[in-house]
């Protein structure tokens, strides 16, 4: 797999809470040939529709859609780190919600509702 696509409303913003969520994630940066094409379609880095997070996997790209499904979506990610309760606080403290705690993970919801899970870490 090389990229995950997210559908969403804000793509600066939630690329922007994932890059702060994720270790080894940034924003990709924009070159002088990535500007001039932005600026020919009236465009900035800042309103760009599809902001790209590179990292140790697969590339996040978020996409800006006129509308976004509040049902479930068809993937997920499944985050783990330290202790599970930190990182739930972590995550909510970037902009995060929990939606439901259950007994091997918590269910949050990203700025935008997207749904994800915080796992326990393995022993």
């Amino acid at each position: 797999m090389r990229d995950i696509v997210v559908d969403c409303l804000d793509p600066q913003a939630l690329a922007a809470f994932w890059e702060a969520a994720l270790d080894g994630y940034a924003l990709r940066p924009y070159d002088d040939a990535e500007i001039a094409r932005l600026a020919s379609q009236g465009l900035t880095p800042e309103t760009d529709p599809a902001v790209a997070l590179d990292g140790p996997g697969p590339t996040l790209f978020f996409q800006k859609l006129g509308t976004v499904s509040t049902g479930r979506g068809r993937l997920h990610f499944d985050l783990m780190g330290g202790p599970r309760e930190d990182e739930v606080a972590r995550l909510c403290e970037l902009g995060a919600r929990v939606r439901e705690v259950r007994s091997d993970h918590s269910v949050l919801l990203d700025p935008e509702g997207n749904a994800f899970c915080v796992l326990d870490p393995r022993g």
